[in-house]
């Protein structure tokens, strides 16, 4: 089995208690579908099948290789180098997040 080569770059362990949404997609007025953290650096984008995939590109543009999904009742990690996805058990918390504005 495949393993994610790039654990030791997680810098968040503990999961905002709470967001309003894909920090870019707010700025911009945009809308989303589903969340995702950063584990480098805790920035909330927006997944691939939003608009504007901006979890990706943050990942593109800043070579942090982990997300974790912040939706409700999901606990699963994508390491984007190594394409693998993943649970990491030492991330702890519940993020409580608006309704998606695409209806997700």
């Amino acid at each position: 089995m495949a393993e994610c080569a790039h654990l030791d770059q997680i810098e968040v362990t503990q999961l905002p208690e709470s967001t309003p949404g894909c920090e870019d997609c707010l700025t911009a007025g945009d809308p989303w579908l589903h969340l995702r953290i950063c584990l480098s650096c805790g920035k909330v984008g927006c997944c691939d099948d939003s608009p504007n995939r901006h979890a990706s590109a943050h990942a593109a543009e800043s070579g942090h290789p982990l997300i974790r999904s912040i939706e409700p009742r999901e606990d699963w990690s994508w390491c984007f180098v190594d394409e693998i996805a993943m649970v990491i058990a030492e991330i702890e918390g519940q993020t409580t997040i608006p309704p998606s504005p695409l209806g997700g």
